[in-house]
Order: structure tokens, then C-alpha cells, then sequence
């Protein structure tokens, strides 16, 4: 396969894993639902599980970038940008391909924490956290790693709640609890975003 075929395989399969899940999804589906033979597959993936790295880091890469971009358009300041967080994070539980976080699924699959797929799903909480640890520095928070930690923590919890419908709004209420939380650390900011 040309580059731009690998790129497209992993697109494809990215969607395929998304909504059926990595153990779930054989390599008989990924050929049928990606249009892509076995041996093309190989060709550029020694397994299954190189796939589904390649396919986690491309998932990271758009979601970071999606999620970042959205929270600067939505505030001009850094106290602004993590309150806005809950606000991209509803208008994505909002769409209809939505089906929960991804890293969330593989770290569920993959649990030993020498893996792989489990480490490079623990890699992307991680740079969420240093980004958002960075944003709350900029903001003037007192412990600025502590607040990250725990909006991070009312992150995940919402995606985990709106993937299993539990709560009728989940960002929001993440979102109100976001901003008690922003409220002590930082006086100003907070109106950019609500």
C-alpha cells in the first residue's frame, strides 16, 4: 500500500475499532467494514495490536487538536479555556456517532499497564493533563497540577456518564462543578466562558 493507503487503512480502522471494539472486531471485519485485504494489512502492520497503537495515536492526535482549537474558540483566557472544556465535551456527546472515549475502551481491554495499547492510552490522559496543568498555571491557580487533576478527573467521569447514559447532561454538570472549582483558585477569567 502507497502511505496515503496506510493513512486511510488506519482511518477506516479507528471507526471499525471505535464502535466495535478492539478484542470484538476480528481481522475478518476490519478486511469487510475497511475494503482493505489481510495481506495489504500485514504489509504495513505486523499485528493487530500495531494496528490498533497506530489507530490510538491518530485518535489522539484529532482529539487533542479538536478539543484544544474548541476551547479557544470558545474563551480568550486560560480560566475561560478549561471551563469551555465542558462545553466542547457536550457538544461532542451531542453528535450522533458519539460512543464514549476510545483510550478509556482500550485501557478496559488491554488492562496490563506494560502493554502497549494500554500505555499509549494512558499517554494521551496524560498529555490532556499537562496540557490542561498548563492552562490552570497561566491562569494563576495556586496548586495548578491539583486543579488539573481533578478537572480532569470531572472529565472523564462526564464521557463515562454520557457514553452509558446515566445523567440527562453530563458536561454540564461536570461543567457547574468545573466552576466551583475555578471559582477559588482564580477571580478572573471565568466570564469569557461562563
Amino acid at each position: 500500500m502507497r502511505p496515503n493507503k496506510r493513512d486511510e487503512l488506519v482511518s477506516k480502522a479507528l471507526e471499525v475499532f471505535y464502535h466495535g471494539g478492539f478484542h470484538a472486531t476480528g481481522m475478518d471485519t476490519l478486511v469487510k467494514e475497511t475494503g482493505i485485504s489481510k495481506t495489504s494489512i500485514y504489509k504495513h502492520f505486523r499485528t493487530k495490536d500495531d494496528l490498533i497503537i497506530a489507530v490510538l495515536r491518530l485518535r489522539d492526535e484529532n482529539f487533542r487538536t479538536w478539543l484544544f482549537n474548541r476551547m479557544e474558540a470558545l474563551s480568550d483566557t486560560p480560566a475561560g479555556q478549561l471551563l469551555a472544556m465542558f462545553t466542547a465535551l457536550g457538544e461532542w456527546f451531542g453528535k450522533p456517532e458519539f460512543a464514549g472515549c476510545m483510550f478509556i475502551k482500550a485501557s478496559a481491554e488491554f488492562q496490563d499497564r506494560a502493554h502497549p495499547v494500554y500505555q499509549q492510552s494512558t499517554e494521551h490522559k496524560q498529555m490532556l493533563l499537562k496540557h490542561f496543568t498548563g492552562l490552570a498555571k497561566a491562569a494563576g491557580a495556586s496548586d495548578p497540577s491539583g486543579l488539573a487533576r481533578q478537572l480532569l478527573t470531572l472529565k472523564e467521569g462526564a464521557i463515562v456518564l454520557a457514553a452509558m447514559s446515566v445523567t440527562p447532561d453530563p458536561a454540564e454538570d461536570a461543567r457547574h462543578t468545573a466552576r466551583m472549582l475555578l471559582k477559588p483558585h482564580l477571580a478572573e477569567g471565568l466570564t469569557a466562558a461562563g
